[in-house]
């Protein structure tokens, strides 16, 4: 019978020289005419124990790690709020800390596990270029989100259009930007598409120009109709006085006189003069002798 030392350093001696299924092989021909009660204490505390030990601290400084990294975030966020900083810049680098922070406690547990963490930054590196490839899209992504930080295209609270969606920016993420629509719904944009593609910023300037085209009925008096409309403009607070209202024949259409009226906004009160210019144009012009035409043909019957 082979005593529980001996036995314990020839199973130590045979796994550290060979690792493969020969050393599995030779362990089990070892513990296979021994005794349950001689190998299993042994076993347990020479390897069991110390593992359990590893994987309780383990999930310990995981949930340590957890925490720590989750009050730093808010440190932070608050460190910027404090300095007035941009909040373009809080999502950002609230994500980009996540990350980085995350990806250290991982490496830091597998190395409490016992594992090799320069074997594993060999493989990481080794696989970088496969991965790299892979991961084409989430790259562009993240060089976007840097090129949005560095140049502010827009920053949060804006409003714009892209990529055929309109809203109010909400956040800048490493990899997508989220914005508000009108209607409260919450559109993820990725940042590669939108560093590149074409977007149309609406409140970065203090005011905007708001255009009509209101149609008159051809025979109605167009002076009456220009003053008419010229006088709903000067009438509004909200349109400004410089540059002046605008109110020209646009274009002689098939069935209706158009005329366009343009008239200059601060960026805010832009959808409020908007409805409510077409509000007053549809109940003055009637009350003044002018009509809204609507689509006609002329047939003219040849008597032969």
């Amino acid at each position: 019978m082979i005593e529980s030392d001996t036995l314990t350093e020839q199973v130590a001696a045979t796994v550290q020289n060979d690792s493969t299924i020969v050393a599995m092989t030779q362990t089990y021909e070892m513990l296979r005419d021994t005794p349950v009660n001689v190998w299993l204490p042994q076993l347990i505390k020479q390897y069991l124990v110390p593992l359990g030990i590893k994987i309780m601290v383990a999930i310990i400084v995981l949930i340590v790690g957890r925490w720590v990294i989750k009050h730093i975030k808010s440190w932070m966020a608050k460190g910027l709020m404090k300095k007035n900083a941009d909040p373009t810049l809080h999502g950002f680098f609230s994500n980009l800390i996540s990350v980085i922070l995350n990806f250290v406690l991982i490496v830091f547990i597998i190395s409490i596990l016992g594992i090799n963490t320069s074997s594993l930054v060999a493989l990481l590196a080794s696989a970088g270029l496969a991965v790299g490839m892979a991961l084409s899209g989430t790259l562009q992504n993240f060089a976007g989100g840097v090129i949005i930080i560095l140049f502010r295209p827009f920053k949060v609270g804006d409003f714009i259009s892209a990529q055929g969606h309109e809203g109010v920016v909400k956040q800048i993420q490493i990899f997508n930007t989220l914005i508000t629509t009108p209607d409260n719904k919450v559109i993820s944009i990725p940042n590669g598409i939108l560093s590149t593609g074409v977007m149309i910023l609406f409140t970065r300037e203090e005011t905007r120009r708001v255009d009509w085209t209101v149609s008159i009925s051809y025979g109605d008096d167009y002076d009456r109709a220009k003053a008419v409309l010229l006088r709903l403009c000067e009438e509004d607070r909200l349109i400004l006085k410089d540059p002046a209202p605008f109110v020209e024949i646009f274009t002689l259409n098939s069935s209706s006189v158009d005329i366009r009226v343009r008239a200059w906004v601060k960026s805010a009160d832009y959808w409020t003069v908007f409805f409510s210019m077409n509000e007053k144009v549809y109940k003055t012009l009637p009350n003044e002798g002018l009509h809204f035409p609507f689509p006609q043909m002329d047939v003219h019957l040849d008597k032969k």
